[in-house]
């Protein structure tokens, strides 16, 4: 006999959940008794529901899996904005709900943190929306729907819900036998597989100026290896989109840059212009990776490998999924690469003169810092457009929420990336508008004894909507905050606190010219096992050229 509590978490464990992200509510509580319990399990504790969700997002991005738990209406509402970011961004994210007793929930009993109507399935109705399997647990169906949803999340690559009743946490049920989930994809239908594959390998064998673009899904489906073989072994020069950044090694000499539109580095678009086959693998096609839809790649030259399919100039393959088909394709490529002679590498703009910081300045320069093997977080706005083009160092793993967009993202993003790989540093780059909407997660930070390198850029205001409209309109504009002063509010100092591992504190304050950033990079440097906060004060005005020319494209302005 088991517990369906236990058995949930048990089911966690196997697919590579070691923390689990959320807020305690009185109907989720025995779950969290039994999290607190479980030595291979830590329990995220964060400052509230949307956090958490930005968290196990985060956490997502670098195991594969995450989970939240939240309580039943306010703590789930709350967490929702975070929720339908993973499923936008395609991260199979469990959320799990603590709900109300059966007993209760069949009487219609008007209840607190419900809408006093007698509907215990309203909500669970509305993540139907943005989950790709959700269920609210009975006695009956409890096993059977825990392995189903965390099945169909993992392999659709998308959100799951599961609303578990109290009084089901700690009901025991019978399992004659515990078997592994099944996780696989369906094997691709031979006959369409080796039609596509000739009529691609037809294409490839006729094409001069081949090239590929390397996109998210790649990451999401976890090909990383396949596609890093197929680019070396092919020889093509190859990008990658915007949110496929930090899946090809810089290293590598066939790797070109970014390719995102209209603002891409004028000479990589020259380059991809020239191509007369483009291989696309894991693409997404959304505005700020395509740079406002102004990618202009004819799909007559182009072959799409998707999760789903393949696309052929005007042709589909069904169920040719690239996880099988990208393999097989590359074994059927010649031993030796392909060469071309392209030149060097192009690189942004060289940094200008001055002291003071500015956007050129500071990409340009951050790089010299950043550790090999790193993670690099970058909010959407200023930090997440300058990301496209920056340097990265050996094995660095890129975050970025480039589809949804959220702003604030990005902090609670770094505590589940952080938790994720406490092996790996974590850089972390913030806008001072999008910090003050999520910044309470830098207590649970060092509540965690992490150590990330947080930089808030501070430049006075919503910078990316100023852009867009309204420069000079007060709803662009907030309280201006006492920024380096944050590791202090949040209980840093405290003895109380450090007595149980929170983090010790290296560099903490403002920077406000380059020589003061200069210094501060080598204690940051030099101590690599403290967590530091750097407010990088920036002209008001001043903003990456990616953003200045994606907002050029935006239908908002």
């Amino acid at each position: 006999m088991v517990k369906v509590g236990e058995y949930l978490i048990k089911r966690l464990k196997e697919v590579g959940i070691e923390t689990i992200f959320g807020v305690p509510g009185d109907y989720n509580m025995p779950l969290l008794d039994m999290i607190e319990d479980d030595k291979e399990v830590i329990w995220g504790n964060n400052a509230n529901e949307l956090n958490a969700a930005y968290a196990a997002d985060g956490y997502a991005r670098i195991r594969g899996v995450g989970a939240v738990v939240t309580t039943f209406g306010v703590g789930e509402l709350s967490a929702a904005a975070g929720i339908a970011g993973s499923y936008s961004e395609m991260l199979p994210v469990i959320h799990i709900v603590g709900t109300p007793n059966t007993k209760s929930q069949a009487e219609g009993a008007i209840l607190h943190h419900t809408l006093g109507n007698g509907n215990f399935q309203v909500f669970v109705e509305m993540f139907a929306k943005i989950s790709c399997a959700s269920t609210h647990l009975t006695r009956d169906t409890a096993i059977k729907e825990i392995d189903r949803v965390i099945q169909e999340s993992i392999v659709r690559k998308r959100t799951g819900y599961i609303g578990i009743p109290i009084d089901l946490i700690s009901y025991e049920v019978n399992i004659p036998e515990f078997k592994s989930l099944d996780l696989s994809l369906p094997k691709n239908p031979a006959k369409t597989q080796d039609v596509c594959l000739k009529v691609v390998l037809e294409a490839i064998n006729k094409a001069q100026h081949p090239i590929v673009i390397v996109d998210a899904c790649v990451q999401r489906h976890n090909l990383q290896k396949e596609a890093a073989a197929f680019i070396k072994r092919s020889g093509f020069p190859t990008y990658v989109a915007p949110m496929g950044k930090g899946l090809v090694p810089e290293e590598y000499p066939n790797y070109r840059g970014c390719y995102a539109g209209t603002i891409t580095l004028e000479g990589i678009a020259k380059e991809v212009q020239k191509a007369d086959l483009i291989i696309e693998l894991g693409s997404i096609k959304s505005d700020f990776n395509t740079g406002g839809f102004t990618y202009g790649l004819d799909r007559g030259k182009t072959i799409s490998l998707h999760s789903f399919a393949t696309n052929v100039f005007y042709a589909d393959y069904d169920k040719v999924n690239m996880g099988e088909f990208l393999p097989l394709l590359t074994s059927h490529l010649p031993g030796s690469p392909r060469h071309f002679e392209l030149g060097p590498r192009i690189e942004p703009a060289p940094t200008a003169e001055g002291s003071e910081i500015t956007h050129n300045y500071f990409w340009n320069k951050v790089p010299d810092y950043i550790d090999e093997n790193s993670i690099i977080i970058a909010e959407t706005g200023t930090s997440e457009f300058a990301s496209f083009n920056l340097r990265a160092s050996k094995n660095t793993f890129f975050i970025a929420q480039v589809l949804w967009g959220s702003i604030g993202y990005s902090v609670g993003a770094a505590l589940g990336a952080a938790m994720a790989a406490r092996d790996r540093r974590v850089y972390l780059f913030c806008g001072d508008g999008s910090f003050q909407l999520t910044c309470q997660e830098v207590s649970v930070i060092l509540r965690h004894g992490l150590t990330p390198v947080i930089f808030i850029l501070n430049n006075d205001g919503y910078l990316i909507e100023k852009l867009i409209h309204g420069p000079h309109r007060d709803y662009n504009n907030f309280q201006m905050w006492q920024y380096s002063k944050t590791l202090d509010y949040f209980g840093a100092p405290l003895e109380r606190n450090t007595k149980v591992g929170s983090s010790q504190v290296g560099f903490q304050g403002k920077v406000t010219n380059r020589s003061e950033f200069e210094q501060a990079m080598k204690t940051v440097q030099s101590q690599r096992n403290k967590i530091h906060f750097l407010e990088v004060v920036m002209p008001r005005f001043d903003a990456p050229r990616e953003l200045i020319l994606q907002v050029e494209t935006s239908e908002n302005r």
